[in-house]
């Protein structure tokens, strides 16, 4: 459709749409002889406008246009404000009188006037031209004073009502997309107490509890990925968790079965999908016996062995050594160049230093976020006294940027106190 017959259909669409108002309006005045009740449902009508903006939201994360995160910020909005209007008090009916012919053919004239007249002086009609469409900014997204004012009405609610699981699941999710870890852990366990039979709250809180464990998710997080599946078997973040447990496990036939049922769930336009269609294909590559990186490799590659692999020592500065005792843990973290959550994590006891390492996909945080998907990543080493991944008072690191996946002889020294 070219632009000039968009401009006219958007004329004559709103012509329709005034029409259909002036007979809401006119029709009671011209027709009705008594007085009638005209009780309007608030809640319904914004429960029907926010169901269309999250309608608009998912096809916004389709298209590409929002992230996952952001997405979950946008819709935790949405909430926070349905659950807002859910708190207050309905309108009471008001009572409409019969009007008179007069008025009517007022409004007739009036109505078509005013609509088209507001919009031309107080509207956008240069919208209408699609070439003066801007793309959306970052400056349109929600902000970080904005995620914390979403935490701060979270936060005000579970105060008001501790029993409420939903609050405590909102609470969870803000947290969660600040990467609050530890908290977010805590409002999920207490939102799955009063909501046992949500999965989305299990799912959640494991994801949680293995980042605070460095990215492990044996153990415990994987017990509550299991009960997450077992109440809805395509419960997405239990299917990711479930994948990126067995890559870590290198049981890759079963991490296939994982991924198989999550892009199942996807939109083939979802820039996730064809994600998890790549971690597809190297779990079923793997569990065939295939070399890590044969893929779809030319002849001019790395070797396979070596293409998507990080190896290196770590070293600790001499003045920190002191520092370290007999039961400290250290974390090895492979992040984005650009930032974000960790796509690759190994953990060990802080033994002996120098150290050797090795970093692979089977070390991954996600199915669709592997190590051999990027080309340069940002390495951060870790003792924690703790054993928490989380930073902690005591705890020393380093890093080292800028380093090119398959690269070999890493040298990362820990010297800076936490």
């Amino acid at each position: 459709m070219n632009p000039s017959s968009s401009v006219s259909l958007f004329w004559v669409v709103a012509a329709l749409f005034v029409l259909v108002a002036m007979a809401f309006v006119l029709f009671p005045l011209l027709s009705r002889k008594k007085s009638t009740r005209v009780n309007a449902d608030r809640r319904a009508v914004n429960i029907a406008v926010c169901r269309d903006q999250l309608q608009e939201m998912e096809a916004d994360r389709a298209n590409g246009l929002l992230s996952n995160e952001q997405f979950e910020i946008a819709k935790l909005e949405l909430e926070n404000r349905l659950a807002e209007d859910a708190l207050g008090q309905e309108n009471a009916p008001q009572v409409a009188h019969a009007g008179s012919r007069t008025l009517g053919y007022v409004i007739a004239v009036v109505l078509p006037v005013a609509a088209f007249g507001l919009y031309y002086f107080s509207g956008s009609p240069a919208l209408l031209n699609p070439a003066a469409v801007a793309p959306p900014t970052v400056e349109a997204m929600p902000s970080g004073h904005d995620i914390e004012k979403m935490v701060e009405q979270a936060e005000a609610k579970v105060k008001a009502n501790p029993a409420d699981g939903e609050s405590w699941a909102m609470l969870g999710r803000s947290y969660a997309a600040m990467q609050r870890w530890p908290e977010a852990w805590k409002a999920y366990q207490f939102a799955a107490d009063r909501l046992p039979e949500d999965a989305s709250l299990l799912s959640g809180q494991a994801e949680a509890l293995a980042i605070i464990k460095g990215g492990a998710l044996q153990g415990e997080p994987m017990k509550l990925v299991e009960k997450a599946l077992m109440i809805d078997a395509n419960d997405f973040k239990a299917l990711e968790l479930a994948a990126a447990s067995a890559f870590q496990e290198k049981n890759y036939a079963q991490a296939a079965v994982f991924l198989k049922r999550l892009g199942e769930q996807l939109p083939p336009s979802d820039p996730y999908s064809q994600k998890v269609k790549t971690a597809l294909a190297r779990a079923e590559q793997l569990a065939q016996g295939g070399g890590l990186d044969n893929l779809s490799q030319p002849a001019a590659t790395p070797p396979p062995s070596t293409a998507a692999l990080i190896r290196g020592s770590i070293d600790v500065a001499a003045a920190l050594k002191p520092r370290i005792g007999a039961q400290d843990t250290i974390f090895l973290f492979a992040r984005a160049a650009e930032g974000g959550p960790p796509v690759a994590v190994v953990r060990g006891p802080a033994t002996r230093f120098p150290m050797d390492f090795e970093l692979s996909d089977s070390a991954a945080m996600t199915p669709g976020d592997l190590l051999s998907g990027h080309k340069q990543v940002t390495l951060v080493a870790r003792i924690s006294k703790s054993g928490n991944a989380q930073p902690q008072p005591g705890d020393i690191e380093g890093s080292v940027a800028a380093v090119k996946v398959g690269a070999q002889g890493v040298h990362l020294v820990i010297d800076k106190a936490i």
